[in-house]
């Protein structure tokens, strides 16, 4: 029996537009080189060693404005950071609010202190009330983890404090999925753009997804 669900967040819950952020890049501070380490599902070089705690927000900044166009600012770094992320589809507020009535639910995302503010304020804005709703964030710049590891399911299985088979995690890389999988967490593939309520509420209920 599922008692608790872990959401990832880009993707997930809260939708990503990779090809507006290079955009903000390039065009706001001409940094060239964004596509380089910006992927789709997992960051690459110092995006990744920003995203695994080994690298701090001030130094992610410098390496940027290092090769960006002269005059570029830290704020104008984090606001290109921030156009990766869009908005939350409005039913997943009420969603997610009546599944908080029924299970615990939890946040493991890849993600940087920079992009985690944008997403509190994307929750805001959309009217959910995240601090209420989710129990936890586990968030891999903070436990120095990166998904698709299995430590980092490990270490979260063993913070939540339940069985492995009494969780369901849902993400938008099947490369996270497997993962969570192969710890033995029940897991859900989630193509950005589908009717989460429906799927998961069909995995939920034991039926085909």
């Amino acid at each position: 029996m599922t008692k608790a669900i872990i959401f990832d967040l880009g993707g997930v819950l809260v939708d990503l537009d990779f090809s507006n952020c290079v955009k903000h890049f390039k065009e706001d501070i001409g940094y060239d080189k964004i596509t380089e380490i910006l992927d789709s599902s997992h960051q690459k070089g110092f995006y990744s060693n920003l995203e695994e705690g080994l690298l701090s927000p001030d130094e992610f900044r410098t390496l940027i404005l290092s090769e960006s166009r002269p005059g570029s600012t830290p704020e104008q770094v984090d606001r290109c950071m921030w156009s990766l992320l869009m908005g939350m589809d409005s039913y997943k507020v009420q969603y997610l609010n009546d599944l908080s009535e029924k299970y615990d639910l939890y946040i493991l995302s890849n993600n940087n202190p920079v992009s985690m503010q944008r997403c509190h304020e994307v929750f805001t804005l959309s009217g959910l009330d995240y601090k209420k709703v989710f129990k936890r964030e586990f968030i891999s710049s903070q436990m120095k983890l990166l998904k698709p590891s299995q430590a980092i399911y490990k270490e979260t299985i063993r913070q939540i404090g339940l069985p492995a088979d009494q969780l369901l995690f849902i993400d938008d890389s099947l490369a996270n999925v497997q993962a969570a999988a192969s710890v033995g967490i029940p897991s859900l593939h989630y193509m950005q753009g589908s009717d989460l309520k429906s799927l998961l509420n069909a995995k939920l209920e034991g039926k085909e997804c």
